[in-house]
């Protein structure tokens, strides 16, 4: 028996890093899962790693900025597996540590649109089809930028911040559809996201300093507390917020 079995799930910025990691486990859970990217060559790698395993994976091109995207990656779900359970609004971009007079108008649109927007989007087109389906659970990827201020990377910051509030207002608008929504907030998780911000080893090394456990998170240090917020294990749990950053925000 797996955790997810029967389950039908979308995950957005599946081609790689902790997208995938999630697309992939939550197959072996026993979910079918509809991933999406604008990383097209790198998500059919992952869907071919998933059938080899025996999972069920369906790749889809998606730009979480386009709400037709999002309409085609639902309508998906629905076509070739009758339903849609679980969203996980896993995409994201970082623009390194612009401080607020560095960065331009444009970059901080782009960072809305993508790591903000991007949620809201999923968020709108999955809710008809998880009512439809008698309710589920929306997992959206915050940060622990997202919980304190992190100065040198304001837009990231507040476009996180963003994504846990607007988690809570789902929780409580859509308590009555069945439908749960709660956010989790990784720490420095070994990823190219990762390798794209902390490009230079004495900045990964200032970070690591930060990091109590002394480590970088794994992908699947996040995909199992995904897995987690996705299955009826946490059936009484929404609004709320998992933290995993290896004890970063404890200090």
């Amino acid at each position: 028996m797996g955790r997810l079995d029967g389950k039908v799930a979308i995950v957005s910025g599946g081609a790689r890093g902790q997208g995938a990691a999630e697309a992939r486990l939550f197959a072996s859970e026993g979910a079918s899962v509809v991933f999406g990217d604008i990383l097209d060559e790198k998500g059919m790698k992952v869907e071919a790693q998933i059938r080899e395993l025996g999972g069920e994976g369906t790749y889809t091109h998606l730009d979480v900025t386009v709400a037709e995207d999002w309409g085609k990656a639902v309508d998906l779900a629905e076509s070739k597996y009758g339903k849609l359970n679980v969203l996980v609004n896993n995409a994201g971009i970082t623009l390194g540590t612009l401080g607020i007079e560095e960065i331009s108008e444009d970059q901080w649109d782009q960072m809305m649109d993508v790591n903000v927007k991007g949620v809201f989007l999923g968020t709108k087109q999955a809710i008809p089809a998880m009512r439809q389906a008698g309710g589920g659970s929306i997992i959206n990827t915050s940060s622990t930028a997202g919980l304190v201020g992190i100065g040198r990377t304001a837009a990231y910051t507040a476009s996180k911040g963003a994504v846990r509030l607007f988690t809570k207002a789902t929780a409580i608008q859509h308590a009555k559809d069945g439908i749960r929504c709660n956010s989790v907030h990784p720490g420095p998780i070994n990823t190219p996201f990762l390798a794209e911000t902390l490009n230079d080893p004495k900045a990964l090394a200032a970070r690591l300093a930060r990091v109590p456990l002394g480590r970088l998170g794994e992908p699947d240090d996040i995909a199992y507390g995904v897995l987690f917020l996705a299955s009826d294990e946490s059936s009484f749990m929404t609004g709320s917020e998992l933290v995993i950053d290896g004890g970063t925000t404890a200090e």
